[in-house]
């Protein structure tokens, strides 16, 4: 099991459109996801850790190869 990692969000409201993004704590690396503004802000949020997560475990196998 992986440790918790430390995740900063930042919410960007455009319009009709929310942009999400979630950096790593511990690499600096962003992502950004975009919903509705009507959107649950806990839901982008989720989304945007997923998208890390997947993010993240691409970087490792490139760096691994």
């Amino acid at each position: 099991m992986s440790e918790p990692r430390e995740v900063y969000f930042e919410i960007t409201l455009i319009g009709p459109i929310a942009k999400v993004a979630a950096v790593d704590g511990a690499t600096g690396l962003e992502v950004c996801v975009f919903g509705p503004t009507r959107a649950v802000e806990r839901e982008l949020k989720r989304l945007a850790v997923a998208k890390l997560r997947t993010r993240l475990a691409s970087e490792s196998a490139i760096i691994s190869d």
